[in-house]
């Protein structure tokens, strides 16, 4: 007992030993997960929650805290990767079926999200900032599994042009329900308060947007006549590193950011194909790490509330319900083809980042301040069952998206 103790202090005083030991458990996990037909991903996550101190404690709660540009680097390069598979031609080729499909899930998990809170008793304010929430979608885990099985065609261009529109429209709807209750969360908001949340939703995308637009102009202008691939990368990395935090600094959305920079690259010269196989050796450590310190992150601590488990399991229940058949009936609206509208729903299970920033907005905001104690307990309320839906959402998630990839894209399992 003493030793393993020891073992920990020698863990938190060094992070690059603790890096290392995250790296090497979450690839033997990673490699049990895949003799039992599971993304190595569900095998990263559950070492995360293994050495945590949600269970061994071996990497505590601050040394996972300092892993954060891990973590940005990785949403970023996975942004970027998004981004590249936004090219007009695509566009073309999959015409308005994206949009209507992405639309129609937005509303649709609203909608399923806030009645089925109604349903279990919820007030109408919190169940529909929930629903807002329930939106969001991370693109993280899917973007690796169809990385690592190599898949592409009809289904996975579907797949990145809903995943880039769900992350725009997401913050976009959740600005405006935001602004919509805010005169009901907080005692007497004023309408230039509502407004302004509104005109901040739409400015954050549009900001962002253009950061990133900037930060592709930029490597293509500095790149393209690089033939050196060591050039390429270390310029490549060094402005998504800097619009990146420029993203974060002012508060915008650093996927929105990556996304716009990587679409800019693929649509101005074919030739920047080069410059995303120039970046792919890199990625599965980062993604590796990734992922393991995102489980460290989970805490089951979140099971042993019940008003948690009751609002937290509608959520998760009504979330990919609704997820699922917006998906599907966006996609009969929409004549897409029956393999993406039968399996596409599966992939938009995941949650993460976006929606845990979401509520902790909620829970920062200034309407917070002037709110009723019973108000403020379910804001507390609101945190736990979106991190209940994270802990379900990042481990079931990764299995059905593999499943869906396979199915949608008529590949052996």
């Amino acid at each position: 007992m003493e030793s393993l103790q020891h073992f920990k202090e020698l863990l938190s005083h060094h992070h690059l030993f603790a890096a290392g030991i995250l790296l090497m458990v979450g690839y033997a996990l990673g490699k049990i997960a895949a003799l039992v037909k599971l993304p190595e991903i569900t095998g990263y996550i559950i070492a995360g929650l293994l050495v945590g101190e949600a269970a061994l404690g071996i990497v505590p709660q601050h040394m996972s805290e300092s892993f954060k540009l891990v973590t940005d680097v990785a949403l970023g390069l996975i942004a970027l990767t998004i981004g590249s598979e936004f090219s007009l031609l695509k566009l073309r080729r999959m015409g308005h079926p994206a949009i209507i499909i992405t639309v129609v899930q937005l509303l649709a998990a609203l909608i399923i999200v806030t009645i089925g809170l109604l349903v279990f008793g919820m007030p109408l304010p919190f169940a529909l900032l929930l629903g807002a929430i329930a939106t969001a979608t991370a693109p993280a885990a899917t973007v690796a599994i169809v990385q690592s099985l190599r898949a592409h065609g009809i289904f996975i261009d579907y797949l990145y042009g809903v995943v880039a529109l769900d992350d725009a429209g997401c913050v976009i709807l959740f600005g405006v329900v935001f602004a919509g209750v805010s005169g009901f969360l907080g005692a007497g908001a004023e309408t230039a308060h509502t407004s302004g949340l509104i005109l901040q939703a739409f400015s954050e995308v549009a900001i962002s947007v253009v950061i990133g637009m900037s930060g592709g102009l930029v490597i293509h202008a500095i790149t393209r006549k690089k033939d050196n691939n060591n050039e390429i990368l270390i310029l490549t990395l060094g402005i998504v590193f800097i619009t990146t935090s420029i993203a974060i600094v002012f508060h915008l959305s650093p996927l929105l950011t990556n996304m716009a920079a990587g679409c800019i690259l693929i649509n101005l010269s074919a030739h920047n194909h080069r410059l995303f196989r120039t970046l792919e050796p890199m990625t599965p450590p980062l993604y590796a790490l990734f992922f393991v310190v995102a489980g460290t992150e989970l805490n089951p601590a979140v099971f042993t509330n019940r008003e948690v488990m009751l609002f937290g399991s509608a959520y998760v229940v009504f979330r990919a319900l609704g997820k699922y058949a917006g998906v599907y009936f966006g996609g009969r609206m929409s004549g897409a083809l029956p393999r993406v509208r039968n399996y596409l729903g599966f992939c938009m299970l995941p949650q993460a980042g976006v929606a845990i920033g979401l509520v902790l907005m909620i829970e920062a905001s200034p309407i917070s301040a002037n709110m009723a104690p019973e108000h403020i307990d379910m804001i507390n309320t609101m945190v736990n069952i979106v991190l209940l839906s994270v802990f379900v959402n990042e481990l079931i998630g990764p299995p059905l998206a593999k499943f869906a990839v396979i199915k949608g894209n008529d590949m052996e399992a």
